[in-house]
């Protein structure tokens, strides 16, 4: 048995509906049922709930792990603890394996996700149970739900710069996720995961028919503290920015191809889907 965490998430979606039309044996982890709006089996659980997590476990051998996410704060990231114990949690309840979505870039010290995922990687890695980490580039869905992404009259917002980024499709991360889960016997591997091209912001805005907005690290500051976010934690993200226009996230990887036998989709395909 399958148990997916995250299963109302941008992958957890894609995820719940691949191993649905594979007629494979699941139940998704949601915190209300009733609200969830899937068509699958489902059980309520919270990450900030334990008793919960460990009773969702109940007979599941193998767990997609995700959901959370960095968020502002000047202390430690819950997601850290929230995963740390649901894998503790996976372990008393004889789970076998498990499937995390990470980062690409996770990393020790590194700022916001980079570093909260680089520690539940680690704990993970030293536990008694099989592992696979996939760590995606970009989201394309971030051009959908990612919050500052565009201004209010529809431009879309990057530093300044022809830095590339080869995001891809959840559906493809959802699709190595169903690979890993259903092939348990794979293990003990880390996949970076991208789309098959890298594009610039004034590419990604011709293709969404925009407009870009291209910002300076200052202004960029100055913009995400004037949406309410504190000082630390703008400064990270405008750090994270900063590492994706040097190029961190411009390579592509076969690995989407060598999960699953399919080349990624492209960008034009994600919009048409």
């Amino acid at each position: 048995m399958i148990l997916v965490t995250g299963a109302t998430g941008s992958i957890g979606r894609h995820l719940v509906r691949r191993l649905t039309n594979l007629n494979v044996e699941f139940t998704a982890l949601v915190r209300d049922p009733q609200a969830a709006s899937l068509d699958c089996d489902v059980v309520a659980g919270d990450y900030d709930d334990p008793a919960s997590i460990a009773r969702a476990l109940e007979g599941v051998d193998r767990l997609f792990l995700n959901g959370g996410g960095a968020i502002p704060t000047d202390g430690p990231q819950p997601m850290v603890r929230q995963q740390i114990n649901a894998i503790d949690a996976a372990i008393d309840a004889g789970v076998s394996t498990v499937v995390k979505v990470s980062v690409w870039g996770a990393k020790p010290g590194g700022k916001l996700a980079e570093g909260a995922h680089w520690e539940i990687e680690q704990h993970l890695k030293t536990s008694s149970l099989s592992w696979s980490l996939l760590q995606p580039s970009g989201f394309m869905q971030n051009f959908r739900t990612g919050a500052g992404t565009f201004t209010d009259d529809g431009a879309l917002i990057g530093l300044a710069g022809d830095w590339r980024v080869s995001y891809i499709d959840a559906f493809d991360i959802a699709a190595c996720a169903a690979e890993l889960l259903i092939s348990p016997h794979r293990g003990n591997e880390t996949y970076v995961l991208t789309g098959p091209e890298a594009l610039t912001q004034a590419e990604i805005a011709k293709k969404l028919g925009v407009n870009t907005l291209d910002l300076t690290e200052p202004e960029m500051t100055a913009r995400l503290t004037g949406l309410g976010l504190p000082a630390p934690f703008a400064a990270d993200v405008v750090d994270l920015w900063r590492e994706v226009a040097a190029g961190s996230l411009s390579a592509t990887t076969d690995r989407v191809q060598h999960l699953t036998g399919g080349r990624p989709r492209t960008f034009d395909e994600f919009l048409a889907a």
